[in-house]
C-alpha cells in the first residue's frame, strides 16, 4: 500500500517543481488546480478500478490525470511569461487563452469524477469549488469578452469530441492521455475555424495553417469513415475502392480548397517550392527517405524472423528502441539545418502515419491485412484498443516542441539560455532519454524505484545520456548559446527522468511537454 501510494506521487512532485519553476501571476491558479487534480486523480483511479467509469479507458494504468491536468496550463503559463518579456502582445494573450483553456477543461473532468463517484466526496467536492472559484475569478480579470468565449468554444468542442471518440475508440487512452489528445484536438480545430471566418485578419506562417488544416482532416476523414462503415463491410474490393476514392474526393475537394483559402495561394504548389527553395532541403529530403527505407527494411527483417521462427515471437526493447534513435537521426539534422522543413515535414509523416492507421484498422484492400500483420509483432501493452498509437505518439512527442516552439516570441530564431534547447524537447525526453533508460534497465538495471518497474539504473543512464546529447547539440548546432544555465538543464532533464519512472501513461507524449515547458521557464 505504501509503495502504491508513493508511485501515485511520484508524477505530482515532479509537476509541483515543475510548477514553481514557472511561477507568476498565474501561479495562485496553477496551485488551485494542482491540490484539486491530485484527489480528483485519486477518483478517477477508483472509478477505473472498480469499472463505474463513463467510458472505457486503457488498462493496465492509473488515470495519469494530475501531470495531464497541468501539462497545457503550465505550457500556456511559460508561452505567455516569453511572448510577454519579447514585447509581442498578440501571443501573449494567445498563451493566456492557452492556459485559461487547459484550466476549465481540467475542472470539467473533475466535475464528472465527483458527479459518478458514489457516495459523493464532500471534501474533494469543497476542495475542487475552491479551486474552481479562484479560477473563475482570475479568468474573469484576465479575459476579454471574446478570449472567454474562445474558451467555452474549445470546451464544447472537447465534450462533444469526448464523446464521439471515447465511445468509438474503446480501451485506446487513459483519461489522462485523451484529456491531452483531445484538447489538442479541439484547440486546433477552434482556431481553424476562428482564422477560416476572418480570413482577412488572420495571422500566421502558411507552415501553420498546413498543420491545423492537416490534423483537423485527417480526425474529420476518420469520423466520416467510421459512421459509413458502420452500415457496410469495410473489408470488400467495393468498399475499398470507395474509402480511397472518397479519401481523394475529400482530400481534392474539401482540405485543398481550405488550405487555398487560408494561405491564398494553390496548396501544391506551394508546397513543391517550398520543398524545393533550397539545396539544403533537397539534401534533407533525400537523406530521410534513405532513413525511412531503413526504417522499413527492419519492420520487414523482423517480420522475415517471426515467419521463419516461433509465432510468439515480439520485437525485443531493443528492437521497437531502433526506431527511436531512427527518428532522432532524422529529426536532429532537420532542427540545426532547417527547422520550418522538419515542422512541415512532420506534418506530412503524421497525416500519412493515420492514413495507413485508418487503412489498417478498417482492413482497407489491398493493404488491410498486410499492416495488421506487420505492425502487430510491434505491439506492447499500451496497445490495448482498436488502434495501434505508439508509433503515432513517438511521432507526436518528438514534434510537438517543434510546433508548438513560440517562433513569434524568440525574435533571432531561438531563445535565451535554457530555452534554447526547448526545440531539443523531444529529442532529449523521448529519442535519447526514454531509449537508453529502457534499454539499459531491462538489461542490466537490478536496483528498482519504489512501486514501479523501473530501475535506478536505466533512470541514470539516461540522465548521463540526455547530458551527452546536449554537448553534442552544443557542438553542432552554433545557434544554441546555453548561458551558463547548465545547472537548470540538469535539474531539469532529472525531474523529466524522474517523471519517466514513475509515470504509466504514454511517455511519449508527456516527457517532452514538461521537458519543454521546464526548458523555457
Amino acid at each position: 500500500m505504501r509503495s502504491r501510494a508513493f508511485q501515485d506521487g511520484g508524477p505530482q512532485k515532479v509537476v509541483l517543481c515543475v510548477h514553481n519553476a514557472v511561477w507568476d501571476r498565474f501561479s495562485w491558479c496553477t496551485i488551485a488546480l494542482a491540490v484539486q487534480a491530485f484527489y480528483i486523480q485519486f477518483k478517477w483511479d477508483h472509478l477505473l478500478h472498480v469499472g463505474n467509469a463513463v467510458f472505457q479507458f486503457r488498462t493496465g494504468a492509473n488515470s495519469g490525470l494530475f501531470p495531464s491536468c497541468m501539462a497545457v496550463p503550465l505550457l500556456g503559463t511559460v508561452m505567455k511569461e516569453r511572448c510577454r518579456m519579447a514585447g509581442i502582445v498578440f501571443f501573449e494573450r494567445f498563451g493566456i487563452v492557452v492556459a485559461s483553456t487547459g484550466m476549465i477543461i481540467a475542472l470539467f473532468l473533475s466535475v464528472i469524477a465527483l458527479g459518478i463517484t458514489k457516495p459523493v466526496p464532500t471534501n474533494t467536492c469543497i476542495i475542487s469549488g475552491i479551486a474552481g472559484s479562484l479560477i473563475i475569478y482570475t479568468m474573469k480579470h484576465s479575459l476579454t469578452v471574446s478570449e472567454v468565449i474562445e474558451v467555452l468554444e474549445v470546451l464544447l468542442i472537447f465534450v462533444y469530441l469526448s464523446m464521439i471518440l471515447l465511445y468509438l475508440l474503446p480501451r485506446c487512452f487513459t483519461p489522462g492521455e485523451a484529456l491531452l489528445v483531445l484538447t489538442g484536438i479541439s484547440f486546433v480545430l477552434n482556431q481553424l475555424i476562428k482564422r477560416s471566418l476572418n480570413v482577412s485578419e488572420s495571422k500566421g506562417d502558411p507552415v501553420d495553417f498546413f498543420l491545423m488544416v492537416v490534423v483537423v482532416g485527417v480526425v474529420l476523414l476518420g469520423l466520416f469513415f467510421t459512421a459509413l462503415f458502420f452500415f457496410m463491410d469495410s473489408g470488400t474490393w467495393i468498399s475499398s475502392m470507395f474509402f480511397h476514392m472518397m479519401t481523394a474526393v475529400l482530400g481534392l475537394g474539401v482540405i485543398m480548397p481550405w488550405l487555398y483559402r487560408l494561405i491564398k495561394r494553390n496548396p501544391m504548389f506551394w508546397l513543391y517550392q517550398f520543398l524545393s527553395q533550397t539545396q539544403t532541403r533537397v539534401y534533407l529530403l533525400a537523406y530521410w527517405i534513405l532513413l525511412t527505407v531503413s526504417a522499413c527494411a527492419v519492420v520487414l527483417y523482423q517480420n522475415a524472423e517471426r515467419s521463419s521462427g516461433s509465432k510468439k515471437h515480439q520485437a525485443s526493447t531493443i528492437i521497437r528502441k531502433y526506431f527511436h534513435f531512427i527518428v532522432v537521426a532524422t529529426y536532429v539534422p532537420g532542427l540545426i539545418y532547417d527547422r520550418q522543413l522538419l515542422y512541415v515535414a512532420a506534418v506530412v509523416c503524421l497525416g500519412v502515419f493515420i492514413l495507413l492507421e485508418y487503412i489498417r484498422y478498417f482492413t482497407i484492400k489491398p493493404f488491410g491485412h498486410w499492416l495488421r500483420h506487420l505492425l502487430s509483432l510491434f505491439l506492447d501493452e499500451r496497445d490495448s484498443g482498436p488502434l495501434i498509437l505508439t508509433h503515432i505518439y513517438l511521432l507526436l512527442g518528438m514534434s510537438l516542441p517543434v510546433w508548438l516552439f513560440p517562433r513569434p516570441c524568440a525574435p533571432k530564431g531561438t531563445l535565451p539560455g535554457a530555452g534554447a534547447l526547448a526545440p531539443y524537447s523531444g529529442v532529449l525526453a523521448v529519442g535519447v532519454g526514454d531509449s537508453v533508460a529502457s534499454i539499459f534497465g531491462s538489461t542490466m538495471g537490478e536496483i528498482r524505484w519504489p512501486g514501479t518497474k523501473k530501475t535506478f539504473e536505466g533512470t541514470m543512464t539516461s540522465i548521463f545520456a540526455q547530458l551527452i546529447a546536449v554537448a553534442i547539440i552544443l557542438i553542432f548546432d552554433t545557434a544554441v548559446d546555453l548561458n551558463a544555465s547548465y545547472s537548470w538543464i540538469l535539474a531539469s532533464i532529472s525531474l523529466v527522468s524522474l517523471l519517466e519512472a514513475y509515470t504509466s501513461q504514454v511517455d511519449n507524449l508527456i516527457l517532452p511537454l514538461y521537458l519543454q515547458i521546464l526548458l523555457m521557464a
